[in-house]
């Protein structure tokens, strides 16, 4: 089982007023967690609550199940 991004968190967190620098600035997620979203990966749940709260979203809206046996 593998949850994937299945929008540019990146580009939506921009979009959103998020740049790189101020989700750093005011340590909205760590480096680490920001090399995964660019690779389109969830690192917690933690991270998607947070990623729903400032992008005012659904879950599924940024992520989808990938059946990792195909």
């Amino acid at each position: 089982m593998s949850l994937k991004c299945k929008i540019d968190v990146l580009a939506a967190l921009k979009t959103a007023g998020y740049s790189t620098y101020k989700i750093r600035k005011e340590k909205l997620f760590g480096e680490s967690t920001l090399t995964r979203l660019r690779a389109g990966e969830f690192q917690s749940l933690e991270v998607v609550n947070q990623l729903c709260a400032l992008l005012n979203c659904q879950p599924g809206d940024i992520m989808e199940y990938i059946d990792d046996n195909k």
